[in-house]
């Protein structure tokens, strides 16, 4: 009973009892789980609720909610593998129809989640997942009626999102995608509405155009689209969210995640244009019961092979007029030789072509710290015969501990290869940091050897240090040196910026290591300091900046330049002056006055001086 109440499900006329229904029937038979999503998804990506009706805008959902299929995978699971949650690839003899998916489209898938893991490993994106959405979106692109380069062989539309049981989605492309310049339909197998498509869509065949009924560009625009907003897919609230955000329904959510589930127990690989076709789309009526006046989406059907018997009566309809009923579909008749799972492209797409990926130019690359490379990494992707390839993605990527970054600071960055099969990485600036690592560059979406560059950034080199002026360096313990020291540091005769100077107080010329004595760097209160020239390759040591330390004698101001320029300054550390002290002056010493045994001389005695100015103002004359 319980697929064919999976296969009654319908969006806008399926009560919740049934939807329930069906989850513990599936629950109860081992089945893949249809969980409900939470119950609050932050970010717009709110739950709508069975049988609700999406917003008549259809914003926020890669499909505008358009119809979708409502199958859910049988109840047994296909060819049980032995590690629980793993994927085999087995030959459609081994295992279900149901579980066969056609080679392109399950190539599309792999190349999708490679390819994203390698740019967003974080988002953790299972092509299963894909697969199941790729399942309820298009039947697998009908079954895998692809071209050899994964185009569909006729374009898969949806109804017209006219509001009529749908979104009311006015025209965005001019018909451009969907041939409708009134209202837009989604479009392909993984069902873009355009405007959605042209914020998404990817080339990843390569052939030059962004073509949303190309499977490998579906594939991958949907896997982007799904890790958008920084979702990590391993988390259950960011894959629910993120499933909600393709089509926003309670039974897209379930109906997506039972596929999802029953994939991750085990597949296999098909032949192009054989997949089963799921039935019962949610498009077919109305809310209330009233068939819907837009005539929905039918796929082709899948066509008996030349070898297969006629079908029986009561069989799926070779007119694409209305869908087969369940059970009726005759399934392809088993090949003799079972098709083997290939996870590469098609040969027919440009990376699968490619037999090897070589180094073409600058296997070694060197550059200073904080500049840019001079060279770039160049590989050269060529077939089997040795020729170029072109149009091939190739990805470029920093492999070490390195602060070393592509333009825009990536660490990462992919680029295309000419029709010499050469493809170029973006400009290269070196760091801060020194050492060897390694540029690894790879074919996008494939498993093939890498071509590794080998990367060494150096210091920035100056052969020759002289220093401007030839003042001595004089001062006394205790103090500091007043005087400047300016230096002009040069390679190869051109100034050198940026270029990291050891200085060191020794006490000779001779002298390997740093003086335990002396001066000191007033910055490090030390004898080793580490100086940078400027842009215009000088350095200086200020006033100040040198101290004389506490013990006079002869030291020396060594530096030393990456590159061997080497620079020696003396210093001279003396004892502080000496100051003569000053006699002491004043009445009673012997130099301000004369000892009383000592008898003046006529000259200076007081009475040959001051006598004849008493006599002469004191004396009177006799009569």
């Amino acid at each position: 009973m319980a697929p064919d109440i999976g296969r009654r499900l319908r969006r806008g006329a399926t009560s919740g009892a049934v939807v329930a229904a069906a989850v513990a029937a599936l629950a109860a038979s081992q089945a893949p789980e249809a969980i409900q999503p939470t119950t609050d998804n932050s970010g717009g990506d709110r739950a709508v609720g069975a049988g609700d009706t999406a917003p008549p805008s259809g914003v926020g959902s890669a499909t505008g909610d358009s119809p979708y299929y409502t199958e859910l995978p049988p109840l047994k699971t296909p060819n049980k593998p032995g590690k629980p949650g793993t994927s085999v690839n087995l030959p459609v003899i081994m295992g279900p129809a149901e579980a066969g998916i056609p080679a392109s489209v399950l190539s599309a898938y792999k190349r999708a989640e490679q390819s994203i893991r390698s740019t967003d490993p974080g988002c953790n994106l299972p092509w299963q997942l894909l697969a199941g959405i790729g399942k309820v979106e298009s039947g697998q692109a009908r079954g895998g009626r692809v071209d050899a380069n994964g185009t569909t062989t006729s374009p898969i539309l949806g109804p017209a999102l006219n509001g009529v049981g749908f979104a009311n989605i006015s025209d965005t492309d001019g018909g451009a995608y969907d041939g409708d310049k009134v209202h837009d339909r989604a479009v392909g197998p993984m069902q873009f509405i355009p405007s959605t498509w042209a914020t998404w869509g990817q080339d990843a065949n390569g052939d030059g155009k962004k073509d949303p009924n190309n499977i490998y560009d579906a594939a991958q625009a949907a896997g982007l689209y799904l890790c958008a907003n920084d979702r990590n897919l391993a988390l259950r609230a960011d894959l629910d969210r993120a499933i909600l955000s393709y089509n926003r329904s309670t039974e897209y959510l379930n109906t997506v995640l039972s596929w999802f589930e029953y994939y991750k127990r085990g597949t296999h690989q098909v032949p192009d244009g054989t997949g089963v076709l799921p039935v019962d789309r949610s498009d077919d009526r109305r809310p209330g019961g009233f068939p819907s006046p837009t005539a929905p989406f039918l796929p082709a059907p899948t066509s008996p092979s030349p070898t297969s018997p006629a079908p029986k009566p009561g069989a799926q309809n070779p007119k694409p007029a209305e869908p087969s009923k369940p059970g009726t579909t005759k399934p392809p008749t088993v090949p003799t030789k079972p098709p083997t799972t290939d996870p590469t492209p098609p040969p027919t797409t440009p990376a699968g072509k490619v037999a090897t990926l070589a180094v073409a130019a600058n296997g070694k690359l060197t550059a200073t710290t904080d500049s840019d490379f001079a060279k770039t990494p160049r590989v050269a992707a060529l077939d089997a015969s040795g020729k170029p390839v072109s149009k091939v993605s190739v990805r470029f990527e920093i492999v070490g501990a390195t602060d070393t970054r592509f333009a825009g600071g990536k660490t990462a960055v992919t680029a295309t290869t000419t029709a010499a099969g050469i493809a170029s990485s973006p400009a290269l600036r070196a760091g801060e940091k020194t050492g060897a690592f390694t540029i690894r560059a790879t074919v996008v979406g494939r498993t093939l050897a890498a071509a590794d560059f080998s990367v060494t950034v150096t210091e920035r080199q100056a052969d020759t240090l002289v220093r401007v002026g030839d003042d001595p360096l004089s001062a006394a313990t205790g103090t500091a040196f007043d005087q400047q020291v300016q230096v002009k540091a040069t390679d190869k005769s051109a100034l050198a910026p940026g270029v990291r100077v050891t200085a060191q107080i020794v006490t000779s010329k001779t002298a390997e290591e740093a003086s335990t004595e002396g001066p000191t760097f007033k910055s490090t209160s030390s004898r080793t300091a580490t100086l940078t020239t400027a842009t215009d390759g000088t350095l200086a040591l200020k006033a100040g900046d040198l101290l004389a330390g506490d013990k006079k004698g002869t030291y020396y101001l060594k530096l030393t330049a990456p590159g061997g320029g080497t620079l020696f300054v003396e210093l001279d550390v003396t004892e502080p002056a000496t100051t003569p002290t000053p006699e002491p002056t004043g009445s009673g010493t012997p130099e301000a006055t004369p000892s009383p045994s000592t008898s003046p001389s006529p000259s200076t005695s007081p009475s040959s001086s001051a006598a004849p100015t008493a006599s002469s103002s004191s004396a009177t004359p006799k009569d």
